[in-house]
């Protein structure tokens, strides 16, 4: 399964159009971003409303150090390459000076303190225009690899296999690629010593510190790694977006990692791809796809736009899952490989009989 699903990511770019190739972009950089939160909160227990933040700085981070300085921009002009190890770092770097607040709170005041920085985020991003444009943005800088770019040459398309690959067809590759890493290092993350560190502290944190475990230093390594993830998603997001702006990194999208994280399944890196591409992709799918059921009339003659629908329809849907399968689609994979391997099972009916013991 997990060689035909790679399979059918790499032949994607052949056989869809730029919607779906833009669509599957956010999608991917959700569910980066979205394996640092589910190891937070799935893996430590700590529960985080700012991973916004982070996934903030990660994205205006690599526009700052790959962007070219102006009379009115401040940007120092370095490699992509460069400049998106330099915005995760810095991401890395912020959860680090958080994690002191972080080791003192638990629960709902860990939420609510890590919200705080989503706001603090807003009012720097809208105010300091020379660093991030202000509400209008910033443009995002192209990236290139030791030499081959993902952008658009004029005059210029690169073929292959007769199809023609733009720029988003190169940026799938490179996001496929960035995704299978971070999947990678979650899973060898989860099954070292720091991942059974980690989940004793979320199982119970008494009990772990009796045993020897640093708290303090485990939550500051949890914090870090998160959001550095959230850091890696964000430099993705504004590279498929090409231009960032401070309502994309609000409270909303805070939020939405967290139902991500929740209906894929708290500490599955799997899950949290499951529900980044549920939560990522639904409203934009129903909208493209639902503009038949639109009103008669316009939105403020009392119309229903497809826009509305696909809120109520993606509304219904989150309830729905989580009230139906509430340990997400993490359980519900579980679920089927029982049943598959009770299935596979040979049975003990005839045809099978128990050997007979050798006589005395």
């Amino acid at each position: 399964m997990a060689a035909l699903g790679l399979v059918v990511l790499l032949a994607v770019p052949f056989y869809l159009d730029s919607f779906w190739l833009q669509l599957g972009l956010f999608v991917l950089a959700t569910a980066v971003a979205a394996i640092g939160l589910t190891l937070l909160l799935g893996q430590a227990g700590m529960l985080s409303l700012g991973h916004a933040f982070f996934v903030a700085l990660g994205a205006y981070g690599y526009t700052y150090f790959a962007s070219e300085g102006s009379a009115d921009r401040v940007g120092l002009g370095l490699p992509p390459a460069l400049s998106a190890v330099l915005a995760v770092a810095l991401a890395g770097a912020a959860g680090l000076l958080f994690s002191p607040v972080a080791a003192r709170l638990r629960g709902i005041y860990l939420g609510i303190a890590s919200l705080g920085l989503v706001f603090v985020g807003q009012h720097i991003l809208v105010n300091a225009e020379s660093l991030t444009g202000g509400v209008n943005g910033r443009d995002v800088p192209g990236f290139s690899l030791v030499g081959l770019s993902f952008e658009d040459v004029p005059g210029q398309t690169t073929y292959v296999l007769g199809v023609p690959f733009h720029r988003e067809e190169r940026l799938w590759y490179l996001a496929v690629a960035v995704l299978l890493t971070a999947l990678v290092c979650y899973r060898l993350l989860v099954r070292s010593r720091t991942g059974r560190a980690l989940r004793g502290i979320r199982d119970h944190e008494v009990a772990s510190a009796a045993m020897g475990v640093d708290i303090v230093r485990y939550k500051a390594y949890a914090f870090l790694i998160s959001s550095m993830y959230a850091g890696l998603g964000g430099v993705l997001l504004a590279l498929a977006f090409r231009r960032v702006i401070p309502e994309t990194f609000g409270m909303a999208l805070s939020v939405e990692y967290l139902a991500i994280v929740v209906i894929g399944g708290l500490g599955s890196a799997g899950g949290a791809v499951f529900g980044a591409v549920f939560v990522a992709s639904l409203p934009s799918v129903l909208e493209r796809y639902m503009t038949q059921l639109q009103g008669s009339g316009a939105a403020d003659a009392g119309g229903l736009t497809p826009a509305v629908l696909a809120k109520f329809v993606y509304g219904a849907a989150l309830v729905l899952i989580v009230l139906l399968e509430p340990g997400g689609g993490a359980a519900l994979a579980r679920r089927l490989r029982r049943r598959r391997g009770k299935a596979g099972k040979p049975s003990t009916a005839a045809g099978s009989a128990e050997p007979v013991p050798p006589a005395p």
